[in-house]
């Protein structure tokens, strides 16, 4: 087990994954805290939830923010795998180092990674409880397509300045306040010539052939997902922006029908990036289930 050192900031610590690849985290806490592992969306970076780590680890948590393969600082795949089921492993190789399991929190596709983990987890329990933030087995076409193609507009000609991004980040997703002091933005980026490029492996989203029909970062097959669902024994709350066009009720109702011990909550004021939308809502959330799970 990584044990955690800093209880008030963050520092940074490693994992090994499925391929012996090497993942990059933060950590804060105390050690001997129950463990939570924290799984960013697709695109993004342990760094966006810098604030929940804190959050939990002043409650007392053991909480590691964990980079993704190919994101952020982590190694990206040699071979080019970013099917869920390598992100899936990953999580498994993750919480399988823990002392004991670990609750794992998940949004977009660190959700689905972890729902895909810990369902098919056949060697007693992978996690001690699942958040699932704005992602469930089955979501909207059309809010898909749209993270698509935000994810893939820059991909490969990258941004000229900070704020470049700070607009194509304002369109997309245009209800969040677009941030006055810019230097944040920097730990989801890579400069390189010149111009900035997302913190992230462009074969991710164009897969091996660079063309997007080979994307890699597909979603796994419905019923592949719905059958984790079913066979996760822990706890699980699903966490729904009102404002989502990713996950609409009715999906999350189908997950709550699915799981055997499941509850949602519906943050009014958030869209798909619910933890940087409403982040006091969110954490707030969070914070009172794995509390109430771990009594």
């Amino acid at each position: 087990m990584i044990a955690v050192t800093n209880p008030t900031s963050a520092v940074d610590v490693f994992f090994s994954g499925r391929d012996a690849n090497r993942l990059a985290a933060s950590s804060a806490g105390t050690t001997g805290g129950p463990p939570v592992v924290l799984l960013h969306g697709g695109g993004q970076t342990r760094h966006s939830w810098r604030t929940t780590l804190g959050c939990l680890a002043e409650q007392g948590w053991s909480a590691f923010s964990v980079d993704l393969r190919g994101h952020g600082d982590s190694d990206w795949a040699q071979d080019g795998d970013y099917s869920l089921e390598a992100f899936a492993g990953d999580v498994t190789a993750v919480a399988s180092s823990f002392d004991e399991p670990p609750a794992l929190v998940g949004a977009s596709l660190g959700g689905l990674s972890a729902l895909l983990a810990a369902g098919s987890y056949r060697h007693g329990s992978l996690a001690s409880a699942l958040v699932l933030v704005d992602v469930a087995p089955r979501i909207e076409e059309q809010g898909r397509q749209r993270v698509g193609r935000f994810m893939l507009e820059h991909v490969s000609d990258g941004f000229a300045s900070l704020e470049d991004v700070a607009d194509a980040v304002a369109a997309y997703n245009p209800h969040r306040p677009r941030p006055a002091d810019l230097s944040g933005l920097e730990k989801n980026l890579r400069y390189r010539d010149g111009r900035w490029y997302w913190h992230w492996d462009p074969r991710f989203m164009t897969g091996l052939r660079g063309g997007p029909d080979e994307t890699r970062a597909s979603l796994a097959a419905p019923g592949v997902l719905e059958q984790a669902a079913r066979s996760v024994e822990c706890p699980v709350l699903v966490v729904r922006g009102r404002q989502s066009d990713l996950l609409s009720e009715e999906g999350a109702r189908e997950l709550l029908g699915m799981v055997r011990q499941g509850e949602m909550v519906d943050v009014a004021g958030a869209g798909h990036m619910v933890a940087g939308d409403r982040n006091d809502a969110f954490n707030d959330a969070v914070v009172d289930f794995l509390a109430r799970v771990r009594a």
